[in-house]
């Protein structure tokens, strides 16, 4: 069975299609899908049904080229943070809906274009939600009636709506053309259990369910992430997302920027802002990153009448020193073993306090001293995630 695409990776790369010899798992319900838009989809699915699977809770995620921007799963949302993700306190929210918002509230500005993946039948509540963000299309295993239309409204008629049959089991192999030749590789099957976090290296030995929960999270977003990758969680959902970088450390650092950005939106000058009327959240996404970004080329207090109606108060570098460091209880996971304490040195200036890793470097003994002298809790998965 075939699904025609609009091309491949390119436009130029036509004649593209998808194709299954036993049975098409996948339906086409609006819309015409490209090729990384399905790479995006499956990819997705695989995500968000796996989190359903390890927590028994709603979950979804915000892909983008092939890697997730951020995945969540329906940890109810504070004040605060609907707020930031720019939720009224009045509206109601589904769990699927909540797992979205955290999913696309993780890194905003990465999820621009994004492409939706639904551990759930999708509701309306969820579906009104994704309207009003910018994105290419969303793969569920089911619709409510009023969920599609409102979905099938979106980018004037040409929204992408697949809809996947969950009984759908891959086989056992895994096949990737390159150059005309093919790699066969066994599925990767791995699932977080009760050993997953039984290892534990550190002197301190506590992981509060809260943190399990984010790891669990980390991890399985982990083996849906181009590697190298490192992630950082909290409260249910990905915070920053340090994916396809050769240096493990980059992957650290990348990740651990956009954690703290996500911390610093908490913050109350972040929420005061009094951003015009009129402004979209994509609009305030881009302000606000532009707000906390530390570039001098970059000057959004100058330019303030474009985007406030009156100046606000600028948040310097060291302000913003002071406020992350009293951030604490943050889960680090990454797909392959630390080999330097480096990267545990930066993890603890985002707040880590858990950190879940494979294991098997020749420099182990140093990674638990430093996440002893941090006081983190230090756990083996003995588990690699790369994902390529």
């Amino acid at each position: 069975m075939k699904i025609e695409l609009k091309y491949g990776c390119n436009p130029n790369q036509k004649n593209a299609y998808l194709e299954s010899p036993l049975c098409m798992p996948v339906e086409v319900l609006n819309g015409r899908p490209g090729y990384i838009n399905l790479m995006d989809a499956l990819n997705g699915w695989q995500l968000v049904s796996e989190l359903k699977a390890a927590t028994g809770m709603s979950a979804a995620t915000s892909f983008k080229h092939v890697s997730p921007a951020g995945a969540a799963v329906s940890v109810p949302l504070s004040e605060t943070e609907r707020k930031m993700y720019f939720i009224p306190a009045s509206k109601n929210l589904s769990p699927l809906a909540t797992a979205y918002i955290r999913a696309r509230g993780a890194d905003r500005m990465a999820s621009f274009g994004d492409f939706v993946s639904l551990s759930d039948e999708c509701d309306a509540c969820t579906a009104s939600i994704i309207s009003k963000e910018v994105s290419d299309g969303v793969i569920a295993p089911s619709y409510e009636p009023e969920a599609l239309e409102i979905l099938k409204s979106k980018k004037g008629g040409s929204y992408l709506v697949l809809k996947i049959d969950p009984s759908f089991k891959p086989s056992g192999k895994e096949v990737h053309t390159v150059f005309g030749l093919d790699l066969v590789q066994d599925h990767n099957s791995w699932m977080p259990d009760a050993d997953t976090f039984s290892d534990i290296k550190s002197v301190a030995k506590d992981i509060p369910e809260s943190a399990r929960l984010d790891m669990i999270v980390a991890l399985l977003a982990l083996k849906y992430t181009q590697s190298n990758s490192v992630c950082y969680a909290q409260n249910g959902q990905t915070i920053g997302v340090g994916s396809g970088q050769q240096s493990r450390l980059a992957c650290t650092r990348l990740a651990g920027a956009k954690a703290d950005l996500w911390q610093l939106r908490k913050s109350d000058k972040v929420l005061s802002l009094p951003f015009l009327k009129g402004k979209t959240r994509n609009e305030k996404d881009n302000i606000i990153e532009q707000y906390l970004a530390d570039d001098p080329e970059i000057d959004v207090i100058g330019n303030w009448q474009e985007y406030f109606s009156e100046k606000p108060q600028p948040f310097d570098s060291e302000e913003k020193k002071v406020y992350l460091k009293k951030v604490s209880g943050v889960s680090l996971a990454s797909d392959g073993f630390f080999p330097f304490r480096d990267n545990i040195d930066r993890s603890a200036k985002s707040g880590v306090s858990y950190v879940a890793e494979p294991g098997g470097s020749t420099r182990d003994e140093e990674i638990i001293t430093a996440a002893d002298e941090h006081g983190m809790v230090l756990v083996f998965t003995h588990a690699r995630l790369f994902h390529h």
